[in-house]
């Protein structure tokens, strides 16, 4: 059974839900790469919650650091008993962010990062005890992340086709007002990264959190 649950983590960090960051976008969409240029600039500031998920480890992966690694009826359980935030099908895989996993992260100081799919976007939404800053990242268009997933070479036709059906959906759930506080167009890298950043300062300092002492003092380091 995992470590906390809602009501345990609502009483202990209840003024720490303001510090959740959801990002969410389609694969290829360069989510990934703007979190990584995030996380280079500001090294101290944001942390990932490790998720849990049925699918097999891939070489490399690590139990505990890449992700939790369980099967369905421990998830399940986990589900019944309240102690996820959110959960999600993809591929005949079960993925899902514990509260434990989120709260490790707030506990230490930083602002927790999901990077999560449409299905636990609005089930993270849906919940009362969570406040946290949402981000979507779109692509150009579907024939512009057709390309880029082609040009990966790792998609079969059949996994291409199950991508950009996901993708057509999360694209029309994130072109809805409303549904996300900001969206960003990664037709640009650098240029999306600039508008990715600013609006995190932003809508984090109306939560009165600074994350620019942490870029000022990780530029300090340089």
């Amino acid at each position: 059974m995992l470590a906390s649950c809602p009501r345990v983590f609502i009483r202990q960090a209840m003024d720490e839900l303001k510090k959740l960051l959801v990002i969410c976008g389609p694969s290829g969409s360069g989510k990934s790469s703007l979190i990584k240029r995030l996380f280079d600039e500001v090294p101290n500031t944001f942390g990932f919650s490790v998720s849990h998920t049925t699918r097999q480890p891939r070489p490399g992966e690590q139990h505990g650091i890449d992700y939790y690694f369980s099967t369905k009826e421990d998830i399940l359980k986990g589900v019944d008993n309240g102690e996820f935030l959110e959960t999600a099908s993809f591929s005949g895989n079960m993925y899902g962010t514990s509260y434990s996993s989120v709260k490790n992260v707030i506990s230490s100081g930083k602002i927790c990062i999901l990077d999560i799919e449409m299905q636990g976007v609005i089930q993270v939404k849906q919940r009362q005890d969570l406040n946290p800053v949402t981000v979507f990242v779109k692509p150009p268009s579907l024939e512009i992340l057709e390309e880029r997933l082609r040009k990966r070479g790792t998609e079969t036709e059949e996994s291409l086709r199950r991508r950009l059906d996901t993708a057509k959906k999360e694209m029309e759930y994130g072109a809805v007002p409303g549904n996300f506080q900001v969206v960003v167009v990664n037709d640009d890298l650098d240029r999306c990264y600039t508008e990715f950043k600013d609006a995190i300062v932003n809508k984090f300092r109306e939560r009165e959190i600074d994350i620019l002492a942490g870029l000022q003092d990780a530029g300090s380091r340089k």
